[in-house]
């Protein structure tokens, strides 16, 4: 099984991990900072298992040790992302204040009510059919005075509704973000 990895990756995508070892090589939080580089440096932000293989062979670290911690970090995405990331809060105070509805609300305009239901993890990541969206959640973002909370692309916005939200979504649909 050895090299595999190797065959299936893109010269581009070795020379990145290749990169991505050597800079982080003997740092502390070694692992983590190859593979944040990794995702980061992916069109589609995710970290693919021929990637995982891939690092685990050239920098000689147990490819369990790699799952592990690429699957208990929510920062990693195990599945490509889509153009535009919008995270809901789940925490107690944005929960009462209407993230749920919000959330059911959201993934009923982006087409993704059937896969909403079934996925119960934490990190279930919901992707548009065209690649357009990704709708996650999230424990919490710390921010409850301003809650229902709700990030997208990296913004945090505060006392969401429902209409905020879709205004949100129709600027990136349009092109905007």
């Amino acid at each position: 099984m050895q090299g595999v990895a190797k065959e299936v990756l893109s010269a581009e995508e070795r020379l990145v991990i290749n990169r991505a070892i050597a800079e982080h090589k003997g740092r502390p939080g070694e692992l983590l900072g190859i593979l944040e580089t990794v995702q980061a440096a992916n069109a589609h932000k995710y970290l693919s298992m021929t990637a995982l293989r891939y690092i685990a062979e050239e920098a000689g670290i147990a490819p369990a040790q790699i799952c592990s911690a690429a699957t208990f970090y929510a920062l990693f995405n195990l599945e490509p992302q889509g153009d535009n990331l919008i995270s809901v809060c789940r925490g107690t105070a944005c929960h009462t204040r209407g993230t749920r509805e919000l959330l059911e609300r959201l993934c009923l305009d982006l087409g993704l009510s059937n896969r909403s239901k079934g996925k119960k993890s934490e990190k279930a990541a919901h992707t548009t059919a065209d690649n357009r969206f990704t709708v996650r959640t999230v424990a919490c973002f710390g921010q409850c005075a301003l809650a229902p909370v709700v990030e997208v692309n990296h913004h945090i916005l505060g006392h969401v509704n429902e209409r905020t939200l879709l205004r949100e979504v129709q600027a990136l649909s349009g092109g905007r973000g």
